[in-house]
């Protein structure tokens, strides 16, 4: 019986080897991908958390003094400062997030963010806020759940503004309003039409009283943004008159 050349027993060998790297290779890279996605989603939620924390406590402390002297110190709102809350019964009875001024990604990492220029609560035009969907706080994580008249809560140091998500309640439609202004769509983020005084309608002035939340979309991924669309409901409501807030802060 003839013995099999030298090179043909090498060969399964050297296959074997070649399988054994690339599995400890798949391994390890997968090893990193699942700290990655620690790190993304948990341990940037607890920082954010601290921040989110801290940022409520600095706007709670600042209602609380004496108002500022001059009416530009109150109307004009610092980047990286508070300068409302966002309640989203829909996200959860106890959801209330300090929203803080600008965009960037240090406010961002602290909480939802007001685009600076935008709507401030209760003007004319659209208020505009920004936030994360997964890791820094996940604060707009589950914001494809809303329906078409949800309420948004806007608390501010004197007032309580409601907002309603855009669409028909009855059909569950989001796309059904009369004004052409979607409650709900994804968009590319290129795509700052979302955002102007008339959502959607950026050559036109601004006619209603609008809020839009924006995120990321897909979770874990910046390919898209998804766009919450509301308007405002009613007057605003005074803190004296209710001062555990609107009943659509309970559901109604």
């Amino acid at each position: 019986m003839l013995a099999a050349p030298a090179e043909a027993r090498v060969r399964p060998e050297v296959t074997r080897r070649i399988a054994r790297g690339a599995g400890e290779l798949l391994l390890t890279v997968g090893f990193v991908l699942l700290l990655f996605v620690f790190y993304e989603v948990d341990v940037t939620d607890w920082t954010s958390g601290s921040q989110q924390h801290a940022l409520s406590s600095r706007l709670e402390q600042q209602w609380a003094a004496p108002r500022p002297s001059t009416p530009s110190e109150a109307a004009s709102p610092l980047p990286g400062n508070g300068i409302a809350f966002l309640h989203i019964p829909r996200l959860g009875a106890d959801y209330r997030r300090a929203v803080v001024e600008g965009t960037t990604q240090a406010d961002l990492a602290q909480g939802p963010g007001h685009y600076t220029g935008t709507a401030l609560p209760g003007e004319r035009g659209n208020l505009a806020i920004a936030g994360h969907r997964v890791g820094k706080g996940s604060p707009f994580l589950d914001l494809d759940l809303m329906r078409p008249g949800d309420a948004i809560v806007v608390e501010t140091r004197d007032e309580w503004f409601v907002y309603r998500v855009l669409g028909d309640p009855r059909t569950g439609d989001l796309h059904a309003e009369t004004s052409g202004i979607p409650g709900m769509e994804i968009v590319a983020p290129t795509d700052v039409a979302v955002i102007a005084p008339t959502p959607d309608h950026a050559e036109s002035s601004p006619s209603g009283r609008y809020l839009t939340l924006t995120t990321c979309n897909p979770k874990f991924s910046a390919r898209q943004r998804l766009v919450i669309h509301a308007e405002l409901q009613g007057s605003p409501i005074a803190k004296a008159d209710e001062p555990a807030g609107p009943p659509a802060l309970r559901g109604r």
